[in-house]
C-alpha cells in the first residue's frame, strides 16, 4: 500500500511520496495536539527511537478532522518538537475522513481492526501498521502505542 505513488506534503513544506517507505515497517497515526490522547506522542517517539535502525518509522498525520489540532503546520511542528521531542516524520495537517480525505487514508480505512470493522477513522491517534509486504493492521485510538499487540506486530514484521 505504501508502495503506491501517493504524494505527501510534510510539516516543513517538503514533498515526499509514500513509495519512499517501500520495504519499511510504518506506523501511520493521525495525531492531534489538543486531544486527551496526545500523551501518546511520547510513546510513539520511544518506538521511533527503539526501532528506527531496524527499518521502522512512525508517520504522524496531524488531522483537523476532529477539531483538536492547532491552526497551522508551524504551530503543530513547534508543539510536537518542544513538548514531546518528536523526531519522526509528520505530514501537514490533513483530513482523514469525509469528502476531502487524503488519498493515503482512502487506502488505510479499508483495513479492518481486530473486530473486523473497517471504515472511517473513529478518533485521533488511530494507528495503521503497514508491513513491508503491504499488509495493514489497524489499531483503534485508545490502544496505546506500546500495547502488547502492537509491539508483537512491530517485532514480527521488522524488515531487518
Amino acid at each position: 500500500m505504501l508502495t503506491q505513488n501517493v504524494e505527501l506534503t510534510m510539516l516543513d513544506g517538503s514533498a515526499r511520496n509514500t513509495s519512499e517507505f517501500a520495504g519499511k515497517l510504518v506506523l501511520v497515526v493521525n495525531v492531534a495536539s489538543r486531544c486527551g490522547l496526545s500523551p501518546q506522542y511520547e510513546t510513539l517517539e520511544e518506538l521511533q527511537k527503539k526501532y528506527q535502525d531496524r527499518g521502522f518509522t512512525v508517520l504522524g498525520v496531524p488531522s483537523g478532522t476532529f477539531k483538536q489540532e492547532l491552526k497551522d503546520d508551524e504551530a503543530i511542528n513547534e508543539y510536537c518538537s518542544t513538548t514531546w521531542g518528536v523526531t519522526f516524520p509528520m505530514t501537514q495537517k490533513t483530513d482523514v475522513n469525509g469528502r476531502n480525505r487524503h488519498e493515503l487514508y482512502k487506502h488505510l480505512t479499508k483495513a479492518k481492526d481486530s473486530r473486523g470493522l473497517a471504515g472511517p477513522v473513529m478518533w485521533n491517534f488511530e494507528k495503521f501498521l503497514v508491513t513491508p509486504s503491504g499488509k495493514i493492521m489497524r489499531f483503534r485510538p485508545t490502544t496505546r502505542p506500546d500495547a502488547p499487540e502492537i509491539i508483537e506486530a512491530i517485532e514480527a514484521n521488522l524488515p531487518s
